[in-house]
């Protein structure tokens, strides 16, 4: 069969298929598409749905032209438009990118907390110096080069 005829056949949605829906809210509709993967990979700003997240839930098993209903925040249903063969045929693990944003994450709540610490700490052999917390930042930004730009923004 030829790939036209292949995108036209009627799939189940699953790991693996892109999927086009229509989310139904009480006073109006969104449509998304995006490519349902394993967990590991989710990363929805770039069209990857995670499994067990709970629209990939509601939609795993159905077919195309089925309304499920789907009761989340406003949404009330979502009717599944299209279901074709995934897009994205390599898929990155996200987990380790995720890993590194908490990592920063962390770093900076740290930063932030000695900073605080050291704008407010007065004791009895005098105030706490926080000269040494600037170059801190500065060297982190150096082993992050983008983290200059990010600020900047």
């Amino acid at each position: 069969m030829s790939a036209i005829g292949d995108s036209k056949k009627v799939q189940k949605a699953q790991i693996g298929a892109h999927v086009r829906v229509e989310l139904v809210y009480q006073a109006e509709t969104e449509q998304l598409e995006f490519d349902i993967v394993a967990d590991q990979y989710a990363d929805f700003a770039h069209g990857l749905l995670g499994e067990s997240t709970p629209l990939a839930q509601a939609l795993i098993g159905k077919i195309t032209g089925q309304a499920v209903p789907y009761k989340v925040g406003d949404a009330q249903m979502v009717k599944i438009l299209e279901v074709l063969p995934g897009k994205h045929t390599k898929v990155e693990n996200v987990s380790a990118r995720r890993q590194e944003a908490m990592r920063k994450a962390l770093e900076e709540t740290e930063r932030t907390n000695a900073i605080i610490f050291a704008s407010s700490y007065s004791g009895k052999w005098g105030d706490y110096d926080p000269s040494g917390i600037e170059g801190w930042e500065k060297k982190d930004t150096q082993s992050d080069p983008g983290k200059q730009e990010r600020e900047s923004e």
